[in-house]
């Protein structure tokens, strides 16, 4: 998973300072507070926290590794720092067209990482909004992940490079919206169960619901499945 810590001084410039740290993922709205990736999971009753350590540098900031307690499913997360938020953004297209696989070492043996993950999620601000990116390799067959884009506005935005690179859309949104965890961890249940798109998408939405306090017809037209 790519989380783009969210950045006043470089991208967003719409949250308070502290929630908008760049560098700072311990207090970051996407990351350390309380709908950050890290602190929601984290106090999770589906998902054991396995390890917190520094990422290999920038712009990797913080990697996390959960667990979910009754299935075999681990989560592999990294903070990219805010102003690396192309790099995030290039990481992620390139590991839902299946490249860039990489392995880590877990108690029953390697786990598949970036590219070699069974489904791809980023998380943050949409920067296709602000700046383009290279063009995708064409995907060659089989090789395409499942993907999650939760960030504003993302069908519109990701669809060219996610379908370039053979990435497979089971969520991702079609306006402006707060990407914050409670979404990815109702998204992540339907998928650990196998449900379809639609169910996935069900489940976002009722999250974005009860938490946002909008209503359920305008959360499902926010979240989208599939082309």
């Amino acid at each position: 998973m790519v989380v783009a810590l969210c950045d006043n001084q470089f991208f967003q410039g719409i949250v308070p300072a502290k929630l908008g740290k760049g560098d700072d993922p311990a207090s970051n709205l996407y990351w350390g507070a309380a709908f950050g990736v890290k602190t929601f999971f984290r106090k999770s009753e589906d998902w054991a926290l396995v390890s917190a350590a520094p990422g290999s540098g920038a712009p990797v900031l913080e990697r996390v590794l959960f667990k979910h307690r009754k299935k075999d499913v681990y989560l592999v997360a990294d903070a990219y720092r805010g102003r690396d938020i192309r790099r995030a953004t290039w990481d992620f297209l390139r590991f839902s067209s299946g490249r860039d696989a990489g392995t880590i070492e877990i108690p029953a043996g390697n786990l598949s990482t970036g590219g070699g993950a069974d489904l791809v999620v980023y998380v943050g601000h949409d920067g296709l909004m602000d700046f383009s990116v290279p063009a995708m390799p064409r995907g060659e067959a089989g090789r395409g992940r499942d993907a999650m884009i939760l960030a504003c506005a993302s069908r519109g935005y990701f669809a060219g490079p996610l379908r370039q690179g053979g990435g497979r859309p089971l969520l991702w949104t079609t306006g402006l919206m707060a990407p914050e965890a409670y979404v990815l961890k109702a998204a992540l249940d339907g998928w650990i169960l196998g449900e379809d798109g639609e169910k996935t998408r069900n489940r976002a939405a009722e999250a974005y619901h009860k938490y946002q306090g909008c209503s359920l017809k305008s959360a499902l037209k926010l979240f989208a499945t599939g082309w």
